[in-house]
């Protein structure tokens, strides 16, 4: 029924010339999760504070999270709707790139919903076993990897661009499926283990596919990508709308989880962002600059697995005060708003160079 809907309101819109033009949808698909946000934020909240879905604060963690227990959780069902609402009605549903990213970031959403259901259900701060949460995670990581192969127009597809370098390619051949893998996975399970302080880990998402979004315009702009050195992929500038309309969720979302938070987005919300974000920098061949804008969400990964390894053969030895990094800061003295801010400050940084690669080479 609701894709009826979107359909009948995508052919009245199509009536008024000016919304054909993917700049003009990108910017509505903004202003329209945003919106969304905004309206549904207060009822999704005052829902979920009905169902008493409350975070459980690992008792391992920071003391000083305590008071954030029973502060609502699974606030990723806002962004989910959000954005599904907005490339529904601004984004073109014949476009496999859209509708291979928009799939694998609601069925990541749903391993994230019951990870956190066991949680808020059962009071376990743990969820989901990690076993399990990964298998699920690499059946749909696979599939939409496969995917993206399948459905490749042209060769550079299978490529991976090296930035910085003028025309340089790894011609991987079917082999992009694994970095694909990889790729949906790991942002994945990093943006997730990045959730850990109010507003932590949607601003750098935004800001990244703000950026995914340029990226994804000049690849499907012919004169644009010939200018630019990188590779034309017809159908891609797709991507934009998705990305306008994940900017514009987070930035709703933001709004009541700043510092103190109001709500916090689960895993539903985290798995499925991380997982979104990789799908179109998989989609716009920018594989190595992604991995560079998202060296805040890296660094947390980094951190957590350098602390286990650590932990292990070094007899109980950590290297970190705790991990993940944000966790760190904070026991070194850090308030959570300078962790915050500043980690946000240093993926504005990391996104100007990403978008940098665009014109050195």
């Amino acid at each position: 029924m609701l894709i009826y809907l979107a359909d009948y309101l995508q052919q009245y819109i199509s009536g008024f010339g000016v919304f054909k033009y993917v700049t003009l949808r990108a910017i509505m698909s903004v202003l329209t999760a945003l919106l969304i946000s905004f309206y549904i934020g207060p009822k999704v909240i005052r829902w979920l504070i009905r169902l008493k879905v409350g975070q459980s604060v690992r008792l391992d963690g920071p003391q000083t999270h305590l008071v954030k227990s029973g502060t609502p959780t699974m606030g990723g069902v806002m962004i989910l709707f959000s954005v599904g609402v907005s490339i529904l009605l601004w984004g073109d549903l014949t476009n496999h790139y859209l509708v291979i990213t928009a799939l694998t970031m609601f069925a990541f959403g749903l391993i994230g919903f019951w990870d956190d259901y066991q949680k808020v259900v059962y009071k376990d701060p743990e969820g989901m076993k990690s076993r399990v949460k990964y298998a699920l995670q690499s059946v749909v990581g696979l599939v939409a990897a496969y995917a993206l192969y399948a459905f490749h127009q042209v060769p550079a597809e299978t490529d991976l661009l090296i930035p910085f370098m003028k025309d340089t390619y790894l011609h991987l051949g079917a082999w992009s499926i694994v970095l694909s893998y990889f790729v949906i996975v790991g942002s994945s399970n990093a943006v997730n283990l990045t959730d850990g302080l109010d507003g932590l880990a949607i601003m750098p998402s935004v800001m990244i596919a703000g950026a995914l979004a340029v990226f994804a315009y000049v690849s499907g702009h012919y004169y644009f990508s010939q200018y630019l050195h990188i590779p034309y992929i017809p159908g891609v500038e797709e991507l934009t709308i998705f990305c306008g309309a994940l900017m514009g969720a987070g930035l709703g979302f933001l709004w009541f989880n700043a510092h103190p938070a109001q709500v916090f987005m689960g895993d539903v919300g985290s798995l499925s962002i991380g997982a979104a974000l990789g799908v179109v920098a998989i989609s716009v061949k920018q594989e190595l600059v992604f991995f560079i804008m998202s060296g805040i969400f890296v660094s947390e990964t980094l951190s957590v697995i350098l602390q286990v390894a650590s932990y292990r053969l070094r007899n109980g030895k950590r290297i970190f005060l705790m991990a993940p990094l944000h966790h760190h800061f904070e026991q070194k003295g850090w308030h959570e708003s300078q962790v915050i801010v500043r980690f946000w400050i240093v993926t504005i940084i990391l996104v100007l160079i990403g978008l940098a690669s665009l014109k050195i080479r």
